[in-house]
């Protein structure tokens, strides 16, 4: 990575959302670590000065440091003004851009770092967005030797890293995966089909397909490995545990009943105005409560397959199986600010394990030979092996 003597190594655009808050306080618990560098410089950056000074005092509050709010910069910036996202560009290293919807607001984020040799990572949960910087940008920021590496947070990092980390775990060639998440209130080898709902024995729970960004960005990050590290591509599906039975005939009804609303512009309307009355209380206008946070965690259980050393593979069927899981605190407020983080911080001081241009990566693409697990593993965010056998 191209690193220019610039007055921060990160800034936080958006620091005064809802999700920036969260990340703006995670950067100064990094920088209160007594193994990583206290001489981390950073800002945090939007449009008004006064709400990014709240959100530093109250990060100051619950850290216990009250002289925090006079060690982090300021940086005023609007999205809306090309001129000042690459005023914010040009003093940053990093950008931690916090600042969506992405498929609206993500793409002059992206133009600015690349223009003014600054890399930049998002949290961004949209495929489509995804792909789109990729094909866009890739080349010029190879150019610029920046890297630009979306999806790194909860939405994609536990499900790449963790495809990654079940293949390092593997004796020997891993050839597909299926991950299930749990939120706690050679030749090719084809996955078994599953039915839109089905029941996974292992977790004694059933399962519906994961429709977050976890399978676009893993796929993209097997393609580079394969392209690039000549490793063998690995197949792989998400789902999501629901429960039990009771839980599965409540959500056919819910989504029946979310259909049927979105068919018709007043049932749109309710659907947006009342969010909470309509979806029974799970989602509503405003953020989880603190209490609801610290309430919350998630396990994404990964089931690989594959063959060891040796073992010819024509005609034969996969004859080694590993299970791993990824557990952390609650997915969207804290794992999702650690992830991204972390990866910042890789980013930063794991300069030689990175592919060695920049370009536009996934977090596997991106990540796949440094040690961001093993910084992941110190903040909470548990890597493991649970079982490995032959078959």
């Amino acid at each position: 990575m191209a690193v220019r003597q610039r007055p921060f190594h990160l800034v936080v655009f958006g620091a005064s959302g809802f999700t920036g808050q969260f990340v703006t306080e995670e950067v100064a618990r990094e920088q209160m670590d007594p193994e990583g560098s206290s001489r981390l410089a950073w800002a945090v950056a939007g449009r008004c000065r006064e709400k990014l000074q709240r959100v530093l005092e109250r990060a100051a509050q619950k850290l216990g440091r009250p002289t925090l709010p006079s060690e982090v910069g300021i940086i005023i910036c609007d999205i809306t003004t090309p001129g000042s996202l690459d005023e914010m560009a040009r003093q940053a290293t990093i950008v931690l851009n916090c600042v969506g919807p992405y498929r609206f607001y993500g793409e002059p984020v992206v133009k600015a770092c690349i223009e003014n040799g600054t890399s930049c990572i998002d949290i961004s949960g949209e495929p489509q967005f995804l792909e789109l910087m990729y094909w866009k940008y890739h080349q010029k920021a190879a150019e610029k030797g920046v890297y630009i590496i979306g999806s790194s947070g909860f939405d994609s990092i536990p499900a790449d890293m963790g495809v990654i980390y079940t293949s390092n775990k593997i004796n020997g060639t891993l050839t597909a995966v299926e991950s299930f998440l749990t939120i706690n209130s050679g030749p090719e080898l084809a996955l078994s089909c599953r039915w839109p709902v089905s029941y996974c024995r292992e977790l004694s729970s059933y399962s519906i397909p994961f429709l977050g960004a976890d399978v676009s960005v893993v796929k993209r990050t097997q393609r580079y490995l394969h392209e690039n590290l000549d490793q063998s591509p690995v197949q792989y599906a998400a789902y999501v545990t629901v429960g039990g039975i009771t839980s599965v005939i409540k959500l056919m009804f819910a989504g029946l009943f979310f259909l049927l609303f979105v068919k018709f512009g007043i049932g749109r309307q309710l659907l947006i105005r009342f969010p909470w009355l309509f979806s029974f209380g799970y989602f509503s206008k405003q953020g989880p409560t603190q209490k609801q946070i610290d309430a919350a965690s998630f396990t994404m259980t990964f089931f690989g397959q594959g063959y060891s050393h040796g073992c010819p593979i024509e005609d034969k069927k996969p004859n080694i199986r590993v299970c791993t899981q990824v557990k952390g605190p609650e997915a969207g407020y804290i794992a999702t600010p650690i992830a991204m983080v972390q990866a910042a911080m890789t980013l930063l001081n794991d300069v030689s394990n990175l592919p060695s241009v920049g370009g536009v990566f996934t977090p596997g693409a991106a990540f796949a030979k440094t040690k961001l697990i093993d910084r992941l593993n110190k903040r909470g965010l548990e890597f493991s092996v649970i079982s490995s056998s032959e078959v």
